[in-house]
């Protein structure tokens, strides 16, 4: 029996994580969850996730400071970008500097399972 994948999910809304995380959990998935961009960074190197999940605006360190620094200490970490704030071309730039595909909020959790299962080829 294989470990399920491993997700790191990160967004400052707490009620926005919950739902991110029993929805990963409820498709077979590890998730590790934080509100907080700082402990994202200790999540990630004790434990290089599968895929990471990050909110754009969050405080410090913010969505884009963060997919920059993991993807320089991590290049091949695959990276979801989440937004309610950024839409369509703005979002989607993300993918220039990093990440391998975003998505805007809100989203369904079936969409997000989707993406998911799309993003791990699974």
């Amino acid at each position: 029996m294989t470990n399920p994948p491993n997700i790191v999910v990160v967004d400052d809304d707490a009620q926005v994580l919950k739902v991110l995380r029993k929805t990963l959990e409820h498709n077979g998935y590890a998730v590790a969850a934080t509100t907080s961009g700082k402990k994202a960074l200790a999540l990630i190197k004790q434990n290089p996730p599968d895929l990471l999940i990050l909110d754009l605006n969050m405080p410090e360190p913010d969505g884009f400071d963060l997919l920059q620094i993991e993807r320089s200490q991590f290049p091949y970490l695959r990276i979801l970008m989440i937004s309610g704030y950024l839409k369509g071309e703005q979002l989607e730039a993300f993918r220039f500097v990093g990440a391998v595909a975003t998505m805007e909020k809100p989203f369904t959790p079936e969409a997000l399972a989707s993406k998911v299962r799309e993003i791990l080829g699974r």
